[in-house]
């Protein structure tokens, strides 16, 4: 059996790992990166519609969910959106701004890839593709065995990525690994996903799905004001696919179907009829037709009095719905938990416990939200590993 030696091995040739990979070769390092699919980047390629949100440029701490939220500050502010605008420029690609911050390729996401592999090829990093890592074994240093060779190394950078959208090839192996070493990992579970009805409500709005609205979405102190979607199965668009990152069941989520409006003040003016066929035009006014018809079949009151009104109009702005659960990594963007950042340097993402063992993108225990912050931490924690390592 062939066998490697390499400074640094890194197991995934995604954003992360491509990061970490040309920062440690810039600094002499010799790199490997093993990858199991047979072409690198493929989160990248499918992102953004194709296009690759690859960052935000109002990238904050507070845009990333963790058990420790301040853990991701230190990588974020060590290697910023400039930082990889910078090398986008670089390369000549052109990108836009969509909305919100949010820079998208004019043309596709394989030049994002093309640009990583192109810096990792001039900085002389080896990229093995189409290789599945049987075994992981550490002594004095990393002996990992894949493909008909084994590779050893003083430091092992695990970026393998999270359990979302396992068509694509996801899987847990990054969480043996840290269990193996025993390294704690924070409960995973879907984010940035669809939430499903059940019983009663998914039969009230069933028949609305590809209606969509502009709401204020809210989980306990979160809120975000974007599009929702109704789908066959429940709730989605960006507003839905932000909350349930926050959200756990059995909670219910809050939607404002209708921000900075007075959906009633038709029916407030002097003379106005007041009854379920002005409150109907009214809604009508301002909402999708369905959406609202449907809306005053669960909540007409049965008079409609002033008080009436009001309790109409703030149950409008804060509509309670308990969703029933999520569609899964099937339909997640990423994994929110995962390697526990208490195990880890939020220097240099090293594990604290074991030397030489470091855990870099969705890993780990930092979600970001909707909108290229989760590229942003790919970077961030690749460059933080790879400048360190």
């Amino acid at each position: 059996m062939n066998q490697h030696s390499f400074d640094v091995l890194i197991l995934g040739a995604g954003a992360a790992g491509l990061m970490a990979a040309i920062e440690a070769a810039r600094r002499g390092r010799r790199v490997a990166v093993l990858e199991r699919a047979e072409r690198p980047g493929k989160k990248i390629l499918i992102s953004g519609g194709g296009r690759a949100n690859f960052t935000n440029l109002h990238t904050r701490p507070d845009n990333f969910l963790s058990a420790n939220p301040h853990f991701a500050k230190s990588a974020l502010a060590r290697f910023m959106p400039a930082d990889f605008i910078r090398l986008v420029d670089r390369h000549g690609i052109a990108y836009h701004e969509k909305t919100l911050g949010q820079l998208f390729c004019d043309g596709s996401a394989q030049q994002i890839v093309d640009m990583l592999m192109s810096e990792c090829a001039q900085a002389g990093v080896r990229v093995i593709l189409s290789t599945a890592v049987r075994e992981v074994r550490r002594d004095n240093s990393f002996t990992v065995s894949a493909g008909n060779a084994i590779y050893t190394a003083p430091a092992l950078i695990v970026a393998t990525g999270g359990l979302s959208i396992p068509k694509i090839g996801a899987t847990g192996f990054g969480y043996d690994i840290a269990r193996q070493f025993g390294v704690p990992i924070e409960t995973c579970r879907p984010a940035l996903v669809p939430l499903t009805l059940a019983g009663a409500e998914h039969a009230h709005f069933a028949d609305l799905t590809g209606v969509s609205a502009p709401v204020i979405a809210s989980c306990g102190k979160r809120s975000f004001r974007e599009k929702m979607l109704f789908t066959h199965r429940g709730l989605s668009g960006p507003a839905i696919l932000q909350i349930s990152s926050y959200w756990k069941k059995p909670e219910a989520i809050r939607i404002d179907w209708a921000p900075e409006q007075l959906l009633l003040a038709p029916l407030r003016a002097a003379n106005a009829r007041r009854d379920l066929a002005a409150a109907k035009a009214a809604l009508r006014a301002q909402l999708p037709l369905r959406l609202a018809d449907r809306l005053l079949e669960a909540a007409a009151p049965e008079s409609w009095t002033n008080r009436a009104l009001d309790e109409l109009e703030h149950r409008l702005h804060s509509w309670t719905i308990a969703p029933s659960g999520t569609e899964g990594y099937e339909k997640a963007e990423v994994t929110a938990g995962g390697v526990s950042t208490s195990a880890l340097s939020a220097q240099t993402m090293e594990c604290r416990s074991v030397r030489g063992l470091y855990f870099i993108g969705e890993v780990v225990d930092v979600t970001g939200q909707l909108g290229g912050f989760n590229f942003q931490w790919a970077w961030a924690s690749g460059a933080a590993a790879g400048r360190a390592v």
